[in-house]
């Protein structure tokens, strides 16, 4: 999860689903995202979201980052295999089993124009 080719594939997943992409280009959202594993040094996989689309994606190679999240390999792909809704992300915060190293949950979850649209980035990484 996070290598080069299944970011690949998750920036296709990204880019077909409307309720994340379409979503996110309503409000005009840019980005760059990270994603890793706990307890290492730096994220494995990143992608810059431009315009609510992802234009480029692969292995994180020292990007500035607006967004770096983490998590144990395990629930990485649990949340991969069964897409969390608002509740289990929810509970996967606030017990720490994700992790926002750059960026602000309580911000983003607050926002139903960004929540809505993280809860189908997880959906899409199970189509990666």
């Amino acid at each position: 999860m996070f290598e080069e080719d299944w970011m690949k594939r998750f920036q296709e997943a990204w880019n077909a689903e409307p309720a994340l992409a379409g979503a996110l280009q309503q409000i005009n959202f840019n980005s760059v995202i990270a994603y890793g594993f706990e307890n290492e040094p730096q994220p494995t996989g990143v992608i810059t979201v431009e315009n609510g689309h992802v234009v480029s994606a692969g292995a994180y190679n020292g990007e500035a980052l607006n967004w770096d999240l983490r998590a144990s390999a395990d629930n990485w792909a649990k949340w991969a295999s069964k897409p969390p809704g608002m509740m289990g992300l929810g509970v996967a915060y606030t017990t720490g089993k994700l992790k926002f190293l750059v960026g602000d949950y309580g911000a983003m979850i607050k926002d139903p124009r960004m929540a809505g649209p993280f809860i189908k980035s997880f959906a899409a990484m199970a189509k990666a």
